[in-house]
């Protein structure tokens, strides 16, 4: 589990017959072989490291639902280490698994806040909610406007210049996750009877 919270950018290494090697600096701190990163959002396995980077794997599944397998040498990633039980919460819980990817379709500025815009499959979209969560790149964001088939985050200037979210341009690519208790309540809703009401909702902790 994570936090949408990146801890430092990255470099691609190399991506070469699955293996995808990062060059970090602090997520190398206490690593260990079999420890959970975040790269770029998606959960992945350290199946090697040394003193500047690490190795992880590329499952096809990771490969079909994200960006990861477009990725070059010294392209900049974003990097979170698992959350430690107690630790800090201080975006929301990311499971860092990839629904699906997205595409940067607006940016502008709004004082010192950026406002980017993306467009988004149905799958992703149905989940989504005015002020709601989503994790884009592995950042937890706050979803500040919402179209039919596209949604705007507003990204203060700190998060922005501490992620790859300054690099990405129009036509990019990114790795959407929606906040799991979105999924939940939709799981729910499903599998109850016709009848549901918004008092049966608040009852059940909705």
């Amino acid at each position: 589990m994570f936090t949408g919270i990146i801890s430092e950018i990255g470099h691609v290494r190399s991506l070469q017959n699955g293996k995808l090697a990062v060059s970090a600096t602090t997520t190398l701190s206490g690593l260990e072989l079999g420890a959970s990163v975040a790269v770029n959002g998606a959960c992945l396995t350290v199946v090697a490291f040394d003193s500047s980077s690490f190795t992880v794997e590329l499952a096809p599944e990771t490969l079909r639902r994200t960006n990861l397998g477009e990725l070059q040498p010294t392209d900049i990633v974003n990097l979170e280490r698992a959350l430690g039980l107690g630790g800090e919460l201080g975006g929301h819980l990311v499971q860092g698994h990839v629904d699906a990817t997205g595409m940067l379709i607006g940016l502008s500025q709004e004082g010192s806040a950026s406002l980017l815009k993306f467009s988004a499959p149905p799958e992703v979209m149905q989940f989504l909610v005015e002020k709601g969560f989503i994790a884009i790149e592995g950042v937890s964001l706050t979803i500040a406007a919402l179209g039919t088939s596209d949604f705007q985050v507003s990204v203060v200037d700190y998060t922005k210049n501490h992620t790859n979210l300054a690099y990405h341009q129009i036509g990019d690519r990114v790795n959407l996750e929606v906040d799991i208790m979105a999924k939940y309540v939709k799981r729910f809703l499903e599998a109850q009877q016709p009848g549901i009401t918004a008092d049966y909702l608040r009852e059940n902790g909705f």
